[in-house]
């Protein structure tokens, strides 16, 4: 549906997997935001049955998503942390714009672009993990980030006009690649 226009090297994946740990610890908190997100935009927008049924499967699927990951914390013997600060979605929020159907968009948007990266990061992980139980996992959340990017922009078009979707989503991919350039890579998603 639409590219990134930046693409993260896949030295970034061997930061990774280097401290794989604090990685795993790093995307249980993004799973588990992300059910938040979605219940969230339930609860701001319960009069949009289209997003609120789309986002009742998408919390629930994230939430499975979170309880993956936590096995595979566990099975490492390593622990669940408290959440941190995410600065790359910390700078794509300074994105969203004031009004009610304007801030309603750029959630859309900002959420599909946020799930292609989620999709591209996640895919690296795959490529550099050596066959097993862990690779198809993370096949599979890669796969999962995927159909999430679009679902995000499909319902952007049917809330807004495609013109005025495409037109932003433009503009925040520009600035997210800025955003991804900069910073620096760390056993995080992002």
């Amino acid at each position: 549906m639409f590219e990134l226009k930046y693409h993260t090297p896949k030295e970034w994946a061997q930061v990774a997997l280097a401290d794989f740990d604090t990685f795993l610890v790093d995307h249980a908190a993004a799973e588990k935001k992300a059910s938040g997100m979605a219940m969230a935009m339930i609860s701001h927008y319960p009069d949009r049955k289209i997003l609120v049924s789309a986002m009742i499967d998408l919390a629930i699927e994230e939430l499975i998503h979170f309880k993956e990951v936590l096995k595979l914390i566990q099975r490492r013997n390593a622990q669940l942390g408290a959440d941190s600060k995410d600065p790359y979605i910390n700078k794509l929020r300074a994105l969203f714009r004031k009004g009610s159907e304007v801030f309603f968009l750029d959630r859309l948007v900002i959420a599909g672009v946020i799930e292609a990266r989620g999709h591209e990061r996640f895919s690296l992980i795959a490529q550099a993990l050596p066959e097993g139980k862990d690779k198809e996992f993370y096949s599979s959340i890669a796969e999962s980030e995927e159909k999430h990017k679009n679902l995000f922009i499909e319902l952007a078009y049917e809330y807004f006009d495609k013109a005025v979707v495409d037109e932003r989503l433009e503009e925040v991919l520009c600035v997210e690649a800025e955003i991804c350039e900069k910073l620096p890579f760390r056993a995080a998603l992002h």
